[in-house]
């Protein structure tokens, strides 16, 4: 028997197709036709949803403090208006769970500081504290430690109302923004995404404003006439201990400093700030850094028509998604680039003809949206030349090294009308990941060497990652992207391998960095292996396959729940069967030559089983990384790229396995 498929999705390629010729038994071919239909299915559903541009972009899906706080910033600006405020109030109360908490993700259990701040966007929306969802959230808030007990973001957002008192705060001193590269905590220390929210930060810690409350918040004290109880110190020789008194020592200092120097600090903060303002009036096409650098600038006497603020409000409204009942979500940022990239890599790895009109188009729009200039990348690599690709719509400053990689991998698919330009394209994007390699071999998201240890010290970095080391899931991607450019043999591709080797777990995993989580980073890191000629039979590939068997449902699929990044030991690669997780385990499996097993037999009849009639799959879980455990995100596209890619791969085989041999 061989499998084929109709004209939308285009013929076997030759190697797929002489394989095909093989003899296959009964089960075996109904498994095959199985997949067949079903990546049929999903390329046409896919196809469907692309962009008359020739891009993709799923929903990004995130927590309700997203919405609570972009209520928050139009109530202190004096701009909320009813209507927004109804739709995001529909949204929030139908993100609530029965005990009265809001959760981070889907399932997950309910976390003090989003249930506060939802339960005060419910509050500004008319939500009385006696009615029934809101008594249960404030007792749950009080039996939790009360507001005293959020974390410092929450707490900032309540400071600008009065509802918490600024000096409670951990100060963030403006002229931190003078601070040399070479010096400890100088703001490129931190993440790109921590960097973007410190700065402007930085303003509103020195101005501490307090717009009037338009209620009290007692009922969500403790002990409503002594809300801001002393907290004790650390010991002293402890780095907590340490950074907790240089906290104090800062208060003291707030109040001795030069006002002149204070202003001329706060005016190069203004500075910086408006110079990272994107074309289409966002901060790094990421929803929280243009809420705060919209407060800062608006203090620094922006008005709401000055065009800074009007754009960067503009920019704001552009994250929402208007649901059909009327209900408004915020993103927290989209990902166009991520998600046309995978799309193309995934209808390619399904048979689609590499010249096939949406490919191009698709193509097209990713090579205009390459990064032709500096960006902030540049203060650790100065003479390296600009080529990488961002995740969003407009982010010229933050591009990162993984969408790059993938951009690469997806532009190699795709038989362009114009070869040399993607050729040039391509030069460029490989140059600028090659020039991104951190010391230890490996990648970052964002940065090079974006490894100290003192920013996640600071009193007030206690919500998710401020650093950005170099992590599995991203190195794997950039040594995949180098095995098919022909570079696997690459005196820096090798120390990438080799950095990957060392980082397996003992269990035969990789930790997933920007997805959940050994199951993402086992599914990348071992089809990049398999790229670079490293073979099934290796001692690595052998422990990732038995764990990956090792941990597959009793009903075939794979899921992984985010408490495994609190808790490896007891969730690593466990959890509800999901499509997303499912297809990596499948493609990891696949790449070390395991196409007959049973566990993939298993896996891809899962998949087929549980596509819906359109050709989609339900995800309602949560299989993306923002911050370990602390931010996580479900990517709506990752339902459907990522089963298409592992059925397209499952059929057809893939196209790059093995790119530079043994």
């Amino acid at each position: 028997m061989t499998a084929t498929t109709d004209g939308s999705t285009g013929a076997l390629p030759p190697r797929a197709a002489a394989a095909s010729e093989t003899t296959i038994t009964p089960v075996e071919a109904g498994v095959q036709d199985a997949a067949v239909r079903a990546v049929r299915r999903a390329t046409d559903f896919l196809l469907a949803r692309q962009d008359a541009q020739g891009w993709w972009k799923g929903d990004l899906e995130t927590n309700v403090t997203m919405d609570a706080e972009d209520l928050l910033l139009r109530q202190f600006l004096g701009i909320l208006d009813e209507s927004t405020t109804r739709a995001a109030a529909l949204f929030i109360r139908g993100e609530q769970r029965e005990d009265g908490t809001w959760a981070t993700f889907y399932g997950g259990p309910g976390e003090l500081s989003t249930t506060i701040e939802a339960y005060v966007a419910l509050r500004l929306a008319g939500d009385a504290p006696d009615e029934p969802h809101m008594a249960r959230a404030a007792q749950w808030i009080r039996g939790r430690g009360g507001i005293a007990s959020a974390r410092v973001f929450t707490r900032i957002w309540l400071a600008l109302f009065g509802w918490w008192k600024w000096e409670d705060l951990p100060e963030l001193p403006p002229e931190l923004i003078w601070f040399p590269s070479w010096v400890p905590l100088n703001i490129y220390d931190f993440g790109c995404w921590a960097r973007q929210t410190i700065v402007p930060l930085t303003i509103v810690s020195a101005k501490r404003p307090v717009r009037p409350a338009p209620f009290p918040l007692d009922e969500l004290h403790t002990d409503p006439a002594h809300p801001n109880p002393d907290r004790p110190l650390a010991p002293a020789a402890s780095w907590d201990g340490a950074f907790q008194r240089l906290d104090r020592a800062l208060h003291q200092v707030r109040k001795v400093v030069p006002r002149r120097l204070r202003r001329a600090a706060m005016h190069t903060a203004a500075r910086w700030i408006i110079e990272r303002q994107e074309n289409d009036g966002c901060w790094g096409g990421i929803q929280p850094p243009a809420v705060y650098s919209i407060i800062a600038l608006h203090l620094m006497g922006y008005d709401l028509q000055h065009p800074v603020i009007r754009e960067g409000l503009a920019s704001l409204d552009r994250f929402a998604v208007w649901r059909e009942d009327g209900a408004r979500m915020i993103e927290a940022c989209q990902s166009p680039v991520w998600d046309t990239c995978l799309a193309t890599i995934a209808l390619a790895d399904a048979g689609l003809p590499a010249d096939h009109p949406q490919l191009v188009r698709a193509a097209d729009w990713m090579l205009g949206e390459q990064i032709v200039r500096p960006g902030d990348w540049a203060v650790k690599r100065p003479g390296l030349p600009p080529g990488g690709w961002a995740f969003e719509f407009h982010n010229d400053n933050y591009p990162d090294i993984d969408d790059t990689a993938e951009v690469v991998l997806a532009l190699r698919r795709v038989r362009h009308h114009d070869p040399e330009r993607v050729e040039k394209a391509i030069g460029r994007g490989v140059r600028w990941n090659l020039g991104m390699q951190s010391r230890n071999g490996a990648w970052g998201a964002f940065d090079v060497d974006n490894t100290s240890p003192f920013p996640n010290r600071l009193p007030f970095c206690d919500f998710g990652e401020v650093i950005d080391p170099p992590s599995a899931d991203v190195t794997a991607h950039v040594v995949e992207m180098l095995a098919v450019e022909g570079l696997a043999h690459d005196p820096r591709t090798r120390r990438g391998i080799q950095w990957l080797l060392a980082e397996q777990e003992p269990d035969g995993s990789w930790f997933g960095r920007w997805g959940v989580n050994y199951i993402y980073g086992t599914g990348s890191v071992v089809p990049a292996l398999a790229a670079a000629g490293i073979p099934g039979s290796h001692p690595a590939m052998r422990r990732a396959v038995a764990w990956l068997e090792s941990v597959q449902n009793d009903d075939g699929g794979w899921g992984e729940d985010l408490r495994s990044y609190r808790d490896a030991k007891g969730w690593s690669g466990r959890g509800a069967s999901t499509a997303s997780q499912t297809a990596w385990a499948l493609m990891a499996l696949l790449a070390a030559g395991e196409r007959d097993s049973k566990a993939v037999e298993r896996g891809v009849e899962w998949l087929a089983a549980t596509q819906r009639e359109d050709g989609s799959w339900d995800e309602p879980y949560f299989t993306g990384t923002g911050f370990p455990w602390d931010f996580s995100i479900n990517y709506h596209l990752y339902r459907q790229v990522f089963p298409l890619t592992a059925l397209g791969r499952y059929v057809h085989g893939d196209p790059f396995a093995g790119a530079e041999g043994g």
